[in-house]
């Protein structure tokens, strides 16, 4: 079953009125004086809808992660697996995993462990493109870190692109994380980022396809 996001209902409802309008001076202007480009236009502005509409779509997916698995929580392409100095809240080398989400993809964000939500943190900043490589430190973003029952904590980040110009993220602290539920959404692309303990094993691999919920990124030791 195929539901929409509650953050698109004005996005959706907007864009249908704009359809309508834009169609109506369309059949108005061009319907008898110039059919073949009256379709045309039209044809677009169908095309136009179907993508802001399928943006905000919410497919029914059940989790079924384990305790220590960690689930992905977008869908997307892994375009980063490598070690690097995490500098907001660990401050010590991590593990990161980032996920690109381009407009075509589902772009709400899911705990990818159960546990305690220990930190959260938005920050403004620019909107480079998602995959520029300061991005993760320059670009408008929101941090989020949980707590699992054996007290192994990963932060994840959601982070603005150039397209995306709203992050949505409902977590806040002491909030009971549990995996795959909701607790952020971003409009109009971005990525992920993952920042994950040292010799957490790694299921996925750079360029892979994956999926929110369903694609297992790892297993904490």
């Amino acid at each position: 079953m195929m539901t929409f996001h509650r953050e698109g209902r004005s996005i959706m409802l907007g864009s249908f009125g704009l359809f309508l309008g834009l169609s109506a001076l369309n059949y108005y202007l061009l319907f008898e004086a110039l059919f073949g480009l009256f379709v045309f236009l039209e044809l677009g502005f169908v095309v136009l809808l179907y993508l802001v509409v399928q943006f905000f779509r919410i497919p029914s997916r059940t989790c079924t992660g384990g305790a220590l698995d960690i689930i992905c929580p977008a869908d997307g392409k892994v375009v980063v697996i490598e070690e690097v100095e995490e500098t907001e809240y660990f401050k010590d080398k991590r593990l990161q995993v980032s996920i690109f989400m381009s407009p075509l993809n589902v772009h709400a964000n899911y705990y990818p462990i159960s546990g305690e939500v220990t930190y959260t943190k938005y920050h403004p900043g620019l909107f480079l493109v998602a995959w520029h490589p300061k991005s993760s430190t320059d670009n408008e973003r929101s941090t989020c870190v949980v707590k699992n029952a054996n007290g192994q904590e990963i932060l994840f980040r959601q982070i603005a692109g150039a397209l995306a110009r709203r992050i949505c993220y409902y977590a806040q602290e002491g909030d009971k994380a549990q995996q795959g539920a909701e607790f952020g959404f971003i409009k109009f692309g971005s990525r992920v980022d993952l920042f994950l303990p040292l010799g957490t094993k790694i299921d996925v691999q750079l360029n892979q396809k994956v999926k929110a919920k369903l694609t297992k990124l790892g297993s904490l030791n």
